[in-house]
């Protein structure tokens, strides 16, 4: 296998070459007749078989490279043209014509390089299709890409319809790569020239492919360094829980063991109790059945003692809950407040810009004056029904108290007399004592409660004399609302005189001008306007249409001046003529406005 890799490596390397000169002799441009292509086409074909799995069917053994093509498609978006045109070609019937119509199509696109390296850069893809020892599954592989971006430089021109490449034989003609010496020496200048030119394009061509796979090395160097510094920080870490969970560990057998040395000197000493509260039990039983029946009355008592302290602690709780219901309520009303003040702080700032709207704001700060003292008035309500029940707690925990210090004496007592009595006793008197330790629990609870209701108190009271300085602060507004509500009257009325001025000057001034242009129409009918002479006018003063035979020239009577027959079709009576007199479009608008203003005035 590695022979093989080695031959077709130097094979490929030769075709590249030798197409390479050839086309540059011939132009850049190949067709699918010309031979060092043809024989490119056949190694690289070996190149895809070196080390192809064979697959086993029904029909047969199966051994084609178009397998792995065809996962470009889904690794790379932009050869799906490629795949679909192959698949759609009518002439090709097996796996191998498909193969090459695909390598055809990706040379055409000068995409070739491009595809086969993200083949080999997916080599966890390519394992189903290649033994592990294969071309490109090596680092072969990576040499024959960078070898194949040369011929980006080539321009291939192939028609895939009329060639049969089911059936080509895929033979290596060897007679291409063996040249005489005398060949090579016999070159001309021109022509050394161009081959230098050519390999230094494909020079820069390897070299920028290379300069890509570098900097995508690189990247995943960085990305390898960043994972190991993280993998390391980790380890550090688990090494020392480690390290602490040890520690834990042997301190707690100590523990175990010191336990355990203690149970066992307990266990001997409840051992040797035992014998001699068995020797007094049999001694002393007859007094004993006396003193449980009176213990049994007392539990009784107890028990109902305790399911009233324990219907007083529901009770309690349904207050506590009522209780923060009301802060909810409380609080939101506060917030709605804040709300309210800081909208009419910014109502205030807008008084001056905005006086047509001041009333109907200083309505809303009114309602929700209201609304506030309303809050307010409820929340000293609330505050008082929330003392008084303080008070009752109170009560409630002294009335718990003197019973819990009544039932230690009675414990105390029946613990003197009862100091040697039978396991049963002493398991009841175990009972009682979680019953102790259960009500000093239950008490430590109500404590904390009381404590938590008075810091809410506390709160409460500092919440209302907020309000109570920002109550000051709206009387404040409220009275700075009267001046300003007072200025705006005043400044009303002195724009209400000056307006009502005015209209009487614009009246007068109205009049005055009518009455003037009255004088002026009249002392021009008097004076008489200049008429133009029809030589003097060529063109209509309007439309500045030239007067035809079949357009006319007519005089304005009102300014003189010469039109035409649609330009002066309008007719009006004016002062100095008693009846109506052919007039132009913009003498007759003139005209008409002064007259509809002379009436309407």
């Amino acid at each position: 296998m590695m022979e093989e890799r080695a031959n077709l490596m130097h094979m490929m390397k030769l075709s590249i070459k030798v197409l390479l000169q050839s086309a540059l002799s011939l132009g850049r441009s190949l067709d699918a007749d010309h031979a060092p292509l043809q024989q490119f086409f056949v190694v690289m074909e070996h190149c895809l078989k070196h080390g192809l799995k064979v697959k086993k069917s029904f029909i047969g053994q199966n051994k084609s490279f178009f397998g792995p093509l065809e996962l470009v498609e889904k690794l790379c978006p932009e050869a799906s043209d490629i795949a679909t045109s192959v698949r759609n070609l009518p002439e090709l019937k097996t796996a191998v014509g498909r193969g090459r119509a695909w390598l055809y199509l990706a040379l055409m696109q000068k995409k070739l390089a491009d595809y086969l390296k993200v083949l080999i850069d997916n080599k966890h893809l390519l394992s189903e299709f290649y033994e592990p020892e294969a071309l490109l599954m090596e680092e072969e592989g990576m040499v024959i890409v960078g070898l194949l971006v040369g011929l980006n430089v080539l321009d291939a021109n192939l028609c895939l319809k009329g060639e049969d490449l089911d059936s080509q034989v895929g033979v290596i003609d060897f007679s291409l790569y063996l040249k005489d010496v005398q060949d090579l020496d016999g070159g001309k200048e021109h022509e050394r020239i161009t081959d230098v030119l050519d390999q230094k394009n494909y020079v820069e061509e390897l070299n920028r492919h290379l300069s890509c796979t570098v900097g995508d090395l690189q990247t995943k160097i960085d990305g390898l360094e960043k994972t190991n510094s993280k993998l390391q920080e980790e380890l550090a870490a688990a090494t020392d829980r480690i390290c602490s969970l040890q520690e834990e560990q042997q301190q707690l057998r100590e523990q175990n063991e010191l336990i355990r040395e203690r149970s066992e000197k307990r266990v001997e000493i409840t051992k040797q109790d035992t014998k001699v509260e068995l020797e007094t039990y049999k001694q002393t039983r007859q007094g004993l059945d006396e003193m449980y029946s009176d213990v049994w009355k007392q539990l009784k008592e107890e028990k109902k003692a305790r399911l009233e302290l324990e219907k007083e602690l529901e009770l309690q709780i349904g207050m506590k809950t009522e209780m923060e219901i009301a802060m909810k309520l409380l609080e939101k009303d506060t917030h709605e407040k804040q709300d309210t003040l800081v909208a009419l702080r910014q109502q205030l700032e807008d008084v001056k810009a905005i006086n047509l709207q001041m009333f109907h704001k200083v309505q809303n700060a009114e309602s929700s004056l209201q609304q506030k003292n309303e809050a307010i008035t409820s929340f000293e309500e609330k505050n008082n029904q929330v003392m008084s029940s303080m008070k009752q707690m109170e009560e409630r925990l002294h009335h718990a108290e003197r019973a819990r210090q009544g039932a230690e004496e009675r414990s105390q007592k029946l613990q003197q007399e009862l100091g040697g009595r039978t396991s049963a006793l002493q398991q009841q008197l175990a009972q009682l004592h979680q019953q102790c330790s259960s009500l000093e629990k239950e008490l430590k609870s109500e404590k904390e409660q009381r404590q938590a209701l008075q810091r809410e108190l506390l709160h409460e009271k500092d919440t209302s004399s907020l309000l109570q300085a920002e109550l000051q602060q709206v009387e404040g507004l409220k009275k700075e609302l009267r001046e300003l509500q007072d200025e705006k009257a005043e400044l009303q009325k002195v724009c209400d005189e000056q307006e009502q001025a005015l209209q009487e000057m614009g009246l007068h001034l109205s009049q005055s001008k009518l009455k003037m242009e009255d004088i002026k129409e009249v002392n021009k009918a008097l004076k008489g306007h200049t008429w133009l002479k029809d030589d003097e006018a060529t063109h209509c003063k309007q439309c500045e249409k030239e007067f035809s035979i079949s357009r006319r020239k007519h005089h304005c009577r009102n300014c003189g001046h010469i039109f035409c027959n649609t330009c002066s079709s309008n007719e009006l009576a004016l002062p100095s003529y008693p009846k109506p007199v052919r007039v132009c479009d913009s003498c007759h608008t003139l005209l008409l406005q002064r007259c509809s203003s002379s009436t309407g005035s």
